[in-house]
């Protein structure tokens, strides 16, 4: 006898219906897994083993036990499919019919206790089953909250094999976990500052408003004690709320990482991600034997933020072009190329010299050239091109330092963000590429929403000559006018706001 049951697997974010065949056959006793199993699945055959004896159930240890995971040309990992596994082996011991293999998708992890334990994916796996018409998922209960999230589809989240095979038996007896909002979520971190508390800069939160209404990147160039850190943390206070798709697509991420865990909701408010420089690049791409969303994908819809930026790996740092230029990053392994989600800002800090002192001490103009050209010579030139503000942030002065007025709150910021942002979705209702920020615009949508007049036109053929731009940076300073234009409620980009754009292009104009 065969037996059949359904299950699925986690390839990035891609849920791939896996089918699990489990036959007896005469032979010498042992379990055989076959259709590309990791190590983590092979191990499965003495866990399991273990966990069916310890939930009071017989294991058929005379028998040889074939296990096939379909389809055969597609790499199992991870250790999901125990449930599947073991529901099959049971369900071929004791002679068990019925629909609900067939109607029903079982996912998790079995504990040598029979108890089981919580995966990643359950919230894409959730998704995939309701497009796909099926009736339900069977998954652990540490699973629970993040089961409860897609409404049109029973999720049964269970604490042990016993509990699973009573429900095999009988699902009617079993309650399928209720709704549930998205609530917050803790798993964010990184904290939001506070625009009123940061003294003086007002060129630097200028352009970090700019940035937050158009989704750009931004460099921030100054000496330790600046500022600049704070800067970029106070960023997501005044970045608009995320919509029910980029909630959605971001919760997805989290969840195929294993962050979304018992008592954590949605991602509801925009990632904030802050790596160490001394991070790998698989940390920051992604990846790993069982590849999972690296910095870059878990900030989507959200921000970067890497401080001391030359102090990166050049090759991490070349990963990110990929995403800046694309909004994705592709891993590609021996034996697949898995694609994530990457579209985030990019907000970097660096001190402008190598010896940041030289910026305090007063030291004479040319001395600090060489030490400059060797501490930028770390970023290269097109990675520069795809960050669109880049600003020289300077120490702030004592008597900013003691006013005694707050500067704008990021409450009042904020609600201009929105404004420019809620135009900027209006413009692009329709497009055939999705786009929803200024900063997300490629060049046909340039063309055709950053129209300038015949001064316009002057000054930026000016620019381009006097600043050697790159066509990129061209753009991309088109790009920044337009959010400046947005944010003044201006339909047309005036010669004023290329103006301020062009400024805010630190980087092209600097001799090193």
């Amino acid at each position: 006898m065969i037996s059949k049951t359904l299950s699925a697997v986690l390839s990035g974010l891609e849920v791939t219906l896996t089918e699990v065949e489990v036959g007896f056959t005469a032979g010498v006793p042992g379990t055989v897994i076959v259709g590309l199993p990791d190590n983590a699945v092979k191990e499965s055959r003495e866990r399991l083993r273990l966990a069916i004896k310890n939930s009071r159930f017989d294991y058929p240890g005379a028998a040889k036990i074939v296990v096939n995971l379909s389809p055969a040309d597609l790499r199992k990992e991870g250790a999901s499919l125990d449930l599947p596994i073991a529901v099959g082996i049971l369900k071929n011991q004791y002679s068990l019919e019925g629909d609900v293999f067939s109607r029903y998708l079982f996912y998790g992890e079995v504990s040598l206790d029979g108890s089981l334990s919580p995966v990643r994916g359950v919230l894409n796996l959730a998704l995939f089953a309701r497009r796909e018409g099926f009736a339900g998922i069977v998954v652990p209960a540490g699973n629970r909250v993040e089961a409860s999230f897609v409404r049109g589809i029973a999720a049964y989240a269970l604490p042990n094999l016993a509990e699973v095979m009573a429900f095999v038996r009988d699902p009617s007896a079993f309650a399928p976990v209720p709704p549930a909002d998205s609530g917050d979520d803790p798993v964010l971190g990184g904290g939001e500052g506070e625009f009123a508390e940061i003294r003086g800069q007002h060129v630097a939160k200028r352009v970090m408003e700019i940035a937050a209404a158009g989704f750009h990147n931004v460099l921030l160039l100054g000496p330790p004690g600046a500022g600049k850190s704070m800067l970029a943390k106070s960023l997501a206070s005044i970045l608009p709320p995320m919509t029910e798709a980029e909630v959605l697509e971001t919760s997805l991420i989290y969840s195929a990482a294993g962050l979304l865990g018992e008592k954590t909701g949605l991602v509801v408010r925009r990632p904030f991600r802050s790596p160490h420089h001394t991070i790998s690049d698989v940390g920051l791409a992604g990846g790993g034997k069982v590849p999972a969303p690296g910095e870059i994908s878990l900030s989507h819809n959200g921000v970067l933020f890497l401080d001391e930026l030359p102090y990166f790996k050049r090759t991490a740092l070349e990963v990110l072009r990929q995403p800046l230029e694309d909004g994705q990053i592709t891993i590609s392994r021996s034996l697949q190329a898995l694609t994530f989600p990457a579209r985030f800002m990019l907000v970097a800090a660096m001190n402008p010299f190598t010896d940041s002192s030289v910026l305090t001490t007063g030291g004479a103009p040319g001395s600090p050239g060489g030490a400059r050209g060797r501490y930028y010579s770390r970023l290269s030139r097109p990675l520069l091109d795809r960050i669109d503000l880049q600003l020289e942030v300077a120490a702030v002065r004592i008597e900013e330092i003691n006013a005694p007025a707050p500067g704008e709150s990021s409450a009042t910021i904020r609600r201009r963000v929105i404004a420019a942002r809620d135009t900027q979705l209006r413009r692009f209702r329709g497009n055939k590429r999705p786009c929803f920020a200024n900063g997300q615009m490629h060049n046909p949508d340039i063309r055709r929403h950053c129209r300038l007049d015949a001064p316009g036109e002057e000054l930026m053929a000016r620019a381009m000559e006097r600043f050697a731009l790159s066509a990129r940076g061209y753009f991309r300073t088109l790009k920044v006018a337009r959010t400046i234009a947005d944010l003044a409620g201006r339909e047309a980009i005036a010669p004023v706001h290329l103006q301020e754009a062009l400024q805010y292009r630190t980087l092209d104009f600097s001799k090193y």
